[in-house]
């Protein structure tokens, strides 16, 4: 499931650095289905952080492993 969830984040990536960010993966918790991930750069201080996260971030990983129940910040 790691390697599934780093190979889309892989994806989601090269838009957080077109804004000065990027995204870092701290832990995949197999067991609850939570990924925990630190966005850092411009986004990690960005007020939109947390919307960036939700809705894109997450709604992306779910789509490529579906066993994802959330994704948190780190």
């Amino acid at each position: 499931m790691r390697e599934r969830v780093a190979e889309a984040l892989e994806f989601i990536r090269p838009a957080l650095q077109n804004d000065g960010g990027d995204v870092e993966l701290v832990d995949v918790d197999e067991a609850s289905g939570v990924v925990t991930v630190k966005l850092v750069g411009a986004c990690g201080s960005c007020p939109m952080s947390q919307m960036t996260l939700k809705n894109g971030v997450e709604r992306i990983l779910k789509e490529a492993v579906p066993e994802i129940v959330s994704v948190e910040s780190a």
